[in-house]
């Protein structure tokens, strides 16, 4: 056996072990735990079935396992979207199960006892896979008797007239739109069996996966192992959350159904100040002369927008939950550092994007030059092709700076050796 499928069968071990601990978590986690770790159990399985797929296909054509087992990432900066993610799809355990061409390639394989077990269970899964397809287009829209009596899903009346060009009742569209006055959706009349077949493929589709990749796993150990199964090996992806549901993502207050002025007005402060940060990049680009790259900026502050925004919803909740008045000091803060920043950025930028004639007054005719015949009012200037032109009204050698543009940040020099005379004579 080589090296690599040693690993690689190590680690599909490792994850067999993983999801049978995480489905076992779930019974045991406490109750504000428990969501987190159904979303841990559901990832975990699934990267158990998706990793022993891979395998097997490395299996039937005879080529070497990857480096890395397939695993699905947790995402470090937005757990909470991961762990809704995984409840919707299940942890993407309906993506992960095998195919008709990856059924087709295992019946095409030499026949084996361990082999074909694998086959019952894929086919299996495909079962599973084709109720969660199927299962709710049993259902139908109706229109009920008059006595308005019904019986669970299975109500008595009359199926409602279908839309044209769809003549199936249980097509979504029939059941979203229903027509006749159809005020209710049960299962079809004579299909209650064929239902409830469906309903236990789809909600088996659990244990089925964990059933093909134990499989999967005696399968390789028998032909890759030397019949023997090594060790648990190292273990990526979900699994290594089990039992660490609070680390991985921590119980946070809620939003409350309703808030009072405190948490208004808090709730408030906080948009402010996400609008006067949205404002930085489009002030700064005015002062520095980037107007032209209006695209850059825009995109920029809709970053900035968007990221407060991420960061009320997610923080907020903590920030309002003092009780009465207390709940309105973040709103407080926020609104005067809000003040500061709407306030302070125009001149901040003026004096890190000054003009030309301003850098003059800031750098020579405020300071140095403040005594001189070249102070502010007793100067003509003017801007030429990059070039600031200083010439004294009672007369004397004509000072040419540069780089004078609008929006710069680099120091006005002499461009010349009188102007480099002059200010050295006034000790600039």
């Amino acid at each position: 056996m080589s090296s690599r499928w040693h690993r690689a069968i190590a680690e599909l071990s490792a994850q067999r072990d993983a999801a049978r601990a995480a489905a076992q978590r779930v019974q045991d986690v406490p109750s504000g735990q428990r969501t987190t770790a159904v979303a841990i159990s559901y990832t975990a399985e699934t990267d158990y079935l998706r990793s022993a797929s891979t395998l097997l296909r490395a299996h039937l054509t005879d080529r070497r396992p990857p480096r890395r087992l397939p695993v699905a990432r947790v995402w470090p900066c937005l757990r909470d979207v991961w762990k809704d993610r995984a409840l919707d799809r299940l942890g993407g355990v309906w993506q992960a199960v095998p195919r008709d061409a990856a059924l087709a390639r295992m019946r095409s394989a030499p026949s084996d006892p361990l082999l074909t077990a694998v086959i019952d269970q894929a086919e299996a899964l495909q079962a599973s896979l084709r109720g969660d397809r199927r299962v709710d287009r049993l259902y139908e829209s109706y229109i009920p008797d008059r006595t308005g009596s019904t019986a669970g899903l299975l109500g008595a009346g009359r199926t409602a007239p279908t839309l044209p060009g769809f003549p199936d009742p249980g097509h979504p569209l029939n059941r979203v739109f229903p027509r006749g006055g159809a005020t209710g959706t049960r299962i079809q009349p004579g299909r209650e069996a064929e239902f409830n077949q469906l309903s236990t493929d789809r909600f088996a589709v659990h244990a089925r996966a964990l059933a093909f990749g134990d499989a999967v796993l005696a399968l390789l150990a028998e032909h890759r192992a030397e019949g023997t199964s090594p060790d648990p090996g190292r273990l990526r992806g979900a699994g290594r959350w089990v039992g660490r549901e609070q680390q991985l993502v921590a119980d946070r207050p809620k939003w409350p159904a309703k808030l009072n002025g405190y948490q208004g007005a808090t709730l408030a402060g906080l948009g402010w100040l996400v609008l006067a940060c949205t404002g930085l990049p489009l002030t700064f680009g005015q002062r520095a002369d980037l107007l032209s790259h209006y695209t850059l900026l825009f995109l920029a502050a809709g970053l900035i927008a968007c990221t407060g925004t991420a960061l009320i919803h997610r923080h907020g909740p903590r920030l309002i939950t003092a009780p009465g008045p207390r709940a309105l000091f973040p709103g407080i803060i926020a609104a005067v550092v809000a003040i500061t920043v709407w306030q302070g950025q125009g001149p901040v930028a003026d004096y890190y994007f000054a003009g030309p004639y301003d850098r003059y007054d800031r750098q020579y005719a405020n300071g140095c030059l403040a005594a001189s015949p070249y102070r502010h009012d007793a100067v003509r200037a003017m801007v030429d092709d990059g070039v600031l032109t200083v010439t004294p009204v009672a007369g004397g050698a004509t000072l040419r700076l540069g780089p004078a543009e609008d929006g710069g940040t680099h120091p006005l020099r002499p461009l010349d050796r009188a102007t480099r005379a002059v200010l050295d004579e006034y000790g600039c």
